[in-house]
């Protein structure tokens, strides 16, 4: 358990330096403590290497900040590829000083790159927790800010990606107006 706390402890220091804030607080490290709250709430017996890559899923974000790529759908792609890539090495790295197996940093390093959604429980599992906390904390805001049919789109794009049994939790949970609960049934 040891092991476990040092890399979280790592991921939490180094996204304090996000220059981001939220509710007073890093953006980055607030991000990572509801992903690890969302986990545990989903996943309860989740392994280490999924609990480091939920903390770290967006560690150092602002390092590749989304204006310093092409607009469009390129560009946006190669950012979230480069960010990805970024997150899984920061991630090992911490992991390494921890103590961690090759093993075990190579699965969080999977997961982190979202290699195997929908055929890896554990990616699958991590994707999960993502849409659930975008949905909780983060879908409102953006809601508020987009047109109608791109929050529709981004629905269900959402939905797509989730496991069958995270939509029908979804569905259960959320309080959603009927057509973007329709992207979660369907």
């Amino acid at each position: 358990m040891m092991k476990l706390e040092n890399a979280l402890t790592a991921i939490d220091a180094a996204n304090a330096a996000d220059p981001s804030l939220e509710d007073g607080e890093p953006a980055a490290q607030l991000y990572g403590r509801r992903m690890s709250a969302e986990l545990d709430r989903l996943f309860p017996d989740a392994p280490e290497p999924l609990k480091i890559a939920a903390r770290g899923q967006h560690i150092e974000r602002w390092i590749l900040p989304r204006g310093t790529y092409p607009e469009g759908k390129a560009g946006y792609h190669a950012w979230r590829r480069d960010l990805a890539r970024h997150h899984a090495e920061r991630v090992g790295e911490i992991m390494a000083a921890a103590g961690y197996s090759e093993e075990d940093i190579a699965a969080a390093g999977r997961m982190l790159r979202k290699e195997g959604i929908k055929r890896h429980d554990d990616v699958q599992a991590l994707e999960d927790v993502i849409c659930f906390v975008f949905l909780k904390w983060y879908f409102a805001p953006f809601a508020a800010k987009h047109p109608d049919d791109k929050v529709q789109d981004i629905v269900g794009k959402t939905a797509r990606k989730m496991s069958d049994e995270a939509r029908q939790r979804v569905i259960r949970e959320f309080d959603l107006p009927e057509p973007l609960a329709a992207a979660f049934t369907g």
